[in-house]
């Protein structure tokens, strides 16, 4: 019994201090009773408190943003490793998690603030961090995170304040992967190509249609990465999380639109992500990447819960399943740099078969489709109190729209330095030539070129073309690059330097300058040199005369006529609407 009287007290003790000690290590988010989100500054404040406590968590900065702010990335690695070869060395799986792209969608940043600091604190993940190794970066849009308001995200459902979809720039970072004008990006490229992770999650918040699910997610299983790692999210990964997803009360389903907006009814669409999108762009890296969507209606509790509960699933599987998973990521590696990939035809663009379709139930809530006696357009009311399960129509199938057979190699002029700095941080490989020199390659031609009138994400876009292939032969200077094919990033590269690519740097309007012609004939000189060679080059006068027949713009013309004239003789720029990158055939 005194025995007892002595260790009551004591135990008393280490409660109350456990106790106190959990209190000074509560979170922004649990102190505002789980409504609210820290401001940049709480947020790394709380990374460095935490780093301080364990020597298996580091944090650094990996660029800054146009406001001159540090972009901040973690580590944590049980046995406290930073780099990423000896983290690669020690066989685990490397996660990295993202956050804060859009930084209004914060449930990313609170749900692995909770998940490090139970970590640290009460060592409640060890068995997950046996094998996985985490990179982790709390707010990637800082900029946009410090535009902090309650009128962030009319849409949302909390937090009571939240920052603002765009950089201070006003780029949307989840449009700039393939192009990289933002600096946030070209830092963040460099990031991953560094780690080079075997496993990515992006974390967001939906806008749309209201629902019952408080998440769901993109995993890019259409076909346009490698099959081998299509085939485990597929059969592997997406069963077991959606298993596990469930039991955890977060029933979830692809992130989907509606094929008339806002109406579920009208069926379900799925999509594709091209590389200027993140799960998008690490297919083309031959990496698979999960895409979380919270629901911007439900509770800004839950939507934090959902996305805690997916990130640790996602490590549990990764935990089971790491070792092949590196071994799908390595054959696809090798598979992407093999000639037997580059014999076939590869896919530069894929189009959604509207006429496949499978029925799926969808946990919906009732609606009422209304005319806006405001606005006269539709109104839907959505009725959150009465779930609905509709049974709906899933168009998810998709067929080769844009293909190419892929060369050798491509080769980039000197000139074309902003080309050249985005194979850089793509990291992807190249041969600097060291002196000039006259290579044949195929070239492409284009015509009847159009962009699109508005800007998008900073570029006016290429809209439409037409092109025909020609070989040349082409000087190229002293510092020009050589890009072979036979390196893992070649999907990449393909999307990029085909001007059909998905997002590609063509359409982008890197290479604008080739459109525009920047030599003319003035017409007193062009007119009587027309008038001879009319006269003494066979066959021209019947090409003349039928081009006018055939286009009447053109015969009421006559400066479109002339300049005609002037593109058949010596001066025209031969370089003039001529794609600069040359494909390399053999």
């Amino acid at each position: 019994m005194k025995f007892f009287k002595i260790i009551f007290p004591l135990f008393l003790f280490f409660s109350i201090g456990l106790i106190a000690q959990n209190a000074d290590w509560q979170t922004h988010y649990e102190q505002s009773g789980k409504i609210a989100t820290p401001r940049y500054a709480e947020t790394v404040s709380f990374l460095e408190r935490l780093a301080a406590k364990s020597d298996k968590l580091f944090m650094d900065d990996f660029g800054f943003s146009p406001q001159q702010r540090p972009i901040k990335y973690v580590i944590y690695d049980r046995d406290g490793l930073t780099d990423p070869e000896e983290i690669k060395a020690s066989g685990r799986v490397l996660l990295m998690v993202q956050a804060g792209i859009h930084p209004g969608e914060s449930e990313g940043k609170d749900a692995m603030l909770l998940l490090l600091r139970d970590q640290v604190i009460e060592n409640k993940y060890a068995a997950l961090f046996e094998q996985v190794s985490l990179l982790f970066i709390p707010v990637f849009n800082v900029d946009g995170h410090e535009r902090f308001s309650q009128y962030g995200r009319i849409n949302q459902n909390g937090p009571v304040e939240m920052g603002w979809r765009v950089t201070a720039q006003n780029y949307n970072l989840n449009r700039d992967y393939l192009k990289a004008d933002a600096p946030e990006m070209q830092a963040w490229l460099k990031l991953f190509h560094r780690f080079d992770p075997d496993f990515f999650i992006d974390t967001h918040t939906t806008d749309g249609a209201d629902y019952q699910y408080v998440m769901t997610y993109g995993l890019e299983l259409g076909g346009n990465m490698d099959a081998g790692l299509t085939a485990w999210q597929k059969d592997v990964f997406l069963p077991y999380w959606d298993k596990a997803m469930h039991a955890d009360g977060f029933p979830v389903f692809p992130y989907v639109s509606f094929r008339k907006w806002h109406d579920p009814r009208s069926g379900l669409v799925s999509w594709m992500s091209g590389p200027m999108l993140s799960q998008g762009y690490t297919a083309q890296c031959n990496r698979a990447g999960l895409l979380l969507e919270t629901h911007m209606l439900k509770p800004y509790e839950q939507r934090v819960d959902a996305t805690l509960a997916a990130i640790v699933h996602s490590m549990n599987l990764l935990s089971e399943q790491g070792e092949l998973l590196q071994q799908l990521n390595k054959m696809a590696d090798e598979y992407a740099l093999s000639e037997t990939f580059r014999e076939k035809e590869f896919v530069l663009q894929y189009a959604l078969d509207q006429k496949d379709s499978i029925m799926v139930p969808f946990a919906g809530v009732a609606y009422d489709k209304l005319i806006s006696d405001l606005t006269g357009g539709d109104l839907f009311v959505y009725d959150a109190t009465r779930p609905d399960t509709f049974l709906l129509p899933m168009y998810h199938t998709f067929l080769p729209n844009k293909t190419i057979m892929l060369p050798e190699a491509y080769l980039v002029p000197v000139e074309w330095t902003a080309v050249i700095d985005r194979l850089k941080w793509h990291g992807i490989q190249f041969e600097v030539l060291s002196q000039s020199a006259e290579l044949e390659v195929e070239q492409y031609v284009f015509s009847d070129i159009s962009w699109q009138q508005r800007p998008f994400e900073g570029r006016h876009r290429v809209r439409d073309f037409s092109m025909v292939k020609q070989m040349r032969n082409v000087r190229f200077p002293a510092g020009s690059v050589r890009v072979p094919m036979n390196q893992p990033l070649a999907r990449l590269i393909a999307h990029m330097l085909e001007p059909q690519g998905d997002g590609s740097l063509l359409e982008w309007g890197f290479f604008d300058p080739i459109f525009e012609q920047k030599e003319y004939a003035e017409t007193y000189v062009m007119e009587p040199l027309a008038r001879r060679m009319l006269d003494s080059i066979p066959g021209l006068r019947e090409t003349y005369e039928a081009k006018k027949l055939a286009e009447p713009d053109f015969a009421r013309n006559s400066w479109a006529q002339l300049n005609w004239f002037y593109r058949q003789t010596p001066w025209w720029d031969e370089k003039y609407m001529v794609y600069p990158v040359g494909r390399v055939l053999h």
